[in-house]
Parts: structure tokens; sequence; C-alpha cells
């Protein structure tokens, strides 16, 4: 029975980890997983621009032997009006995976519905899955595990908030977000991440307090405030935004061994002072590098590779 990677919260804890123990294996052996895919295909289906995700699952491809073809909305026609779910049918016949970085997560849940073949969410304005498997992965490198790991993700309540907090959730670690009001994360995917936690020991909190949020964090995360499509907003989030810049003060409320993580692109002067991202605590190049890892151990897994 194929499976996708469309929502995390469809996926038990023990799995994701599981993921993570690969991604850790073929970090170390890359050469040991050689060939694995040989002679697969992803299609990797592009509406929204991309740098990370772009060349990690089309590098990771290869280096597992297969190929990654990339789709712009420009070269489907679902660009021209053609159902989701033709696509999907389609690309089912030619390609042995499908990921998609979407505007809507209706489009990637769409695909995985009428697919024949794992699909994968490599972005949607809900979800950003697989830059929580990297994420957690970089927490385990850096200090071992992610058992009441307490991760503060700062700024606006998107996609990558509602990653952290369902994989963190999922994998027991203590997430909290911190967001100006009138931003917080989609109170439903609040409530699977609060459900997953029970069920793992983790736990999961949302505030506005920047000083309770960071306060004994060891991981503080950040992103931009404006996410691509949301420019109209931009000027908006800025004035809201202001005061919950991760300053070199804000960081210093962490933990004495804090790291900090930002998915990237980073706007230094923004959400994030340059002192910080670019100071001795920053991992975002480690984290940037664990979409590599991290994505080839999700694709080994979803096609029988491992």
């Amino acid at each position: 029975m194929k499976r996708d990677y469309v929502n995390e919260n469809d996926w038990k804890g023990a799995e994701i980890g599981a993921i993570l123990d690969l991604a850790a294996r073929v970090k170390k052996d890359p050469r040991g997983y050689r060939g694995a895919l040989s002679g697969r295909t992803l299609a990797m289906i592009f509406e929204k621009s991309s740098t990370r995700t772009r060349v990690s699952f089309e590098a990771g491809m290869f280096q597992l032997g297969g190929v990654g073809m990339f789709l712009s909305s420009r070269d489907l026609q679902l660009g021209r009006g053609e159902p989701i779910s033709d696509t999907a049918r389609v690309l089912s016949r030619y390609v042995d995976a499908i990921m998609a970085r979407v505007f809507a997560q209706a489009t990637v849940d769409g695909l995985a519905a009428h697919a024949s073949v794992p699909v994968i969410n490599g972005l949607s304005d809900l979800l950003h899955p697989c830059q929580a498997l990297a994420d957690f992965q970089t927490v385990r490198e850096r200090f071992g595990g992610t058992r009441g790991f307490p991760l503060c993700y700062v700024g606006d309540g998107n996609n990558v908030a509602h990653s952290l907090l369902l994989t963190g959730a999922k994998l027991a670690a203590r997430v909290t977000v911190v967001t100006p009001p009138g931003f917080e994360p989609n109170p439903e995917i609040v409530a699977q991440a609060e459900e997953a936690a029970r069920r793992s020991g983790g736990s999961v909190r949302v505030t506005h307090s920047i000083e309770e949020g960071i306060d004994g964090a060891r991981a503080v995360y950040t992103d931009v405030w404006a996410s691509m499509g949301q420019e109209a907003e931009a000027e908006q989030k800025a004035r809201a935004f202001q005061a919950y810049a991760v300053t070199s003060r804000v960081f210093q409320m962490a933990a004495p061994d804090a790291i900090f993580l930002h998915c990237l692109p980073a706007h230094r002067g923004e959400e994030v002072e340059a002192s910080v991202i670019d100071g001795p605590a920053s991992a975002v190049f480690d984290q940037a590098e664990n979409r590599l890892h991290a994505q080839k151990a999700l694709l080994l897994t979803l096609l029988g590779g491992a």
C-alpha cells in the first residue's frame, strides 16, 4: 500500500523517528545508498520557486541513482486548468513518486488522493513537513535526541510553525510558538499537535510573550515575516512583528547552549539580527544541508529503497 508524506499528522512518532534514524545513516555513509533508487523517477511540481527544495530533492534523487524531473506550473496543464485528479493519474503512469511545492494544501491533498504513487508535500500554505524533518535531524545531531527538547519558534503562525508543532509533538519535544496577537497558528493544527503531545509525552504552547517562550529554549527558530505570495501584507506584518525580531538581546534569553535555526531565505535586519544568524550559535547551514539527507531518507522510506 502506497504512503504519502503530505501531512505529518498521518504518521506515528516512531515512524518519523525511523526516517530520522535513516537520515543519520544516509548522511554518515552516502555511498552505501548509491543506486538504491536506480531507475526511479521523481516528478517535482513547483508552483512556487525554490532554492533548497528543488536542489535538495533533485540532488538527492541523483545521489540515490534516480532522476528528479522539474515541472513548473508553466510546464504542466495544471496551469491551463487541467483537474488535479487528471494530472495525478497521468503522472502516476510515468513516475515513481511526486513531490509538490504548491500554494494550497488542497492541491497536494488532491494529488495524494488521486495518485497511485507516493506524494510528498514539498511546501504548502498549511504545512512544510520536509523542513521539519531537517529541523529535528539538526536538533538530534546537536543534542542527541528530541524527547523533552525545548524549541521556541518566534514569528508568524505559518506553515513552518505548523510543521514544527506537529512533528515536534510526535517526537515528544516541547515546542513553543511565539507570535504577535492576531498571527497565531491555525487552531486545528494546534489541537492536533496537543493530542499528539499527549500521546508522546511532549508539549506544545502558543504565547505572545517572547520572554515566556524563549526562557530555557535550546533552539530558537524564526522565519521571514511575509511568506512567498504574501508580499501585499509585508508592510503590515513589518509593523506587527517589529518587536518579535530575534536580536542578540532576545537570543540571550535562551539557554546558554542554544542554537539558532531558520528555514531560509533570511532577511537580516528584519526577523533576525545578522549577529545571531551569522554568529557561533547559528546552525542554519547544517539545517539547510539536512534537507538533502532527510529527504533522501524519506524517498527511500516511501519507495522501499532503504
